[in-house]
């Protein structure tokens, strides 16, 4: 089996709402140089922006998120 087929296999098994993220990674992969690099963190941080979410902006100390983990 190829590289190809073994991440599709991977991409097919995976939920739904986990494909936003692979097409970020995968878009992020056709990048070569700094400029499209730029321009590929640039379109994250406009998403970002626009996400109408707005627990988006919520923050959370390290203690809450520790606690939460399971690691305090």
């Amino acid at each position: 089996m190829s590289n190809r087929e073994k991440a599709i296999d991977i991409i097919n098994a995976l939920p739904e709402y986990k494909m936003p993220y692979i097409v970020m990674l995968l878009q992020g992969m056709q990048f070569d140089d700094d400029i499209e690099d730029e321009m590929f963190c640039e379109s994250l941080y406009q998403r970002y922006l626009d996400d109408p979410d707005p627990s988006k902006d919520e923050e959370y100390s390290l203690d809450e998120c520790k606690k939460e983990w399971g690691i305090a």
